[in-house]
């Protein structure tokens, strides 16, 4: 097992891609702490892992990524649970502001931000602290995407909020590379997850499938096993990266606007911020 007595914190860990990296780190051998604003999913998740044999494992602590204290007490419960940390993985992803530029409020600007820029940058400074005290190196992953790569892959706050995160992830990896600290990020495409979907995972699944060259569609899965490639030795030479998990799809262009036109910039039905799997409900105003 590539993750034998490792231990991990993941941040969004009790839905989609960080539930299905929970689960692929238990399986590798690792100890994971679910870090997570939703505690009604993050106590479900802990209690299948139970049930599927891992009962001393896996732990729940609550977090919002945006407060830099809850960051730190969740590193901490770790360290004080399992007896150390070995990996941070800066999942936790809303999708944050949506609908026309002239219509975005500057509230749905730093609530996106805050975040998926913010709660990165303490996810890995707080990692680093502790990392640098244990003296014996460590992983970090943060969850970026494939909006931050290219015009019109994502909404235009989610886009630049994800750009800071791969532009933090290469500074961070050179700043820490001298503590033998790798910082990489993973660039997720169209992923059928429950943040995604809305509630319709079917349909989404078949939409995601036909807006890509590779005929699948994204599953938590798939980033699962990407994060364990990172997290463990076999990556030992990489840090710096943004690696790119989409099905081809940027390489063919994303055009989200032509592939979802409903649903995004200036033809969107609306305007505000969504909130994924955090519990919360979304902020929507009809235009």
């Amino acid at each position: 097992m590539r993750l034998q007595d490792k231990v991990a914190v993941v941040t969004g860990g009790a839905s989609g891609m960080g539930a299905a990296t929970v689960r692929r780190f238990l399986e590798e051998g690792a100890r994971v702490v679910v870090a997570d604003f939703n505690a009604q999913t993050g106590a479900q998740l802990v209690a299948d892992a139970q049930a599927q044999g891992f009962p001393d494992q896996c732990l729940f602590h609550q977090v919002d990524v945006a407060a830099e204290a809850d960051v730190s007490a969740a590193l901490a419960f770790a360290q004080t649970k399992f007896g150390g940390l070995d990996i941070v993985f800066n999942n936790a992803g809303v999708g944050g502001a949506i609908g026309p530029l002239t219509e975005t409020t500057e509230a749905d600007w730093d609530y996106t931000f805050a975040v998926l820029a913010k709660g990165v940058f303490f996810g890995i400074k707080h990692a680093a602290r502790c990392f640098r005290e244990q003296g014996a190196g460590g992983v970090i992953i943060n969850t970026a995407s494939i909006a931050a790569l290219s015009g019109d892959a994502g909404p235009l706050v989610y886009s630049a909020a994800k750009a800071a995160v791969v532009s933090m992830t290469r500074s961070a990896a050179v700043e820490l590379a001298p503590d033998r600290i790798r910082v990489n990020a993973i660039c997720p495409g169209y992923i059928t997850t429950p943040l995604a979907a809305g509630g319709d995972m079917e349909r989404t699944r078949e939409s995601f499938a036909k807006a890509q060259p590779w005929p699948e569609s994204g599953e938590g899965e798939h980033i699962a096993g990407s994060a364990v490639f990172l997290a463990s030795d076999d990556s030992r030479f990489v840090t710096g990266e943004a690696l790119v998990v989409d099905g081809g799809l940027t390489a063919a262009g994303p055009q989200l606007s032509v592939k979802f036109p409903k649903t995004s910039g200036r033809n969107s039905r609306f305007s505000g911020v969504t909130k994924g799997s955090t519990g919360a409900d979304p902020q929507l105003r009809k235009l």
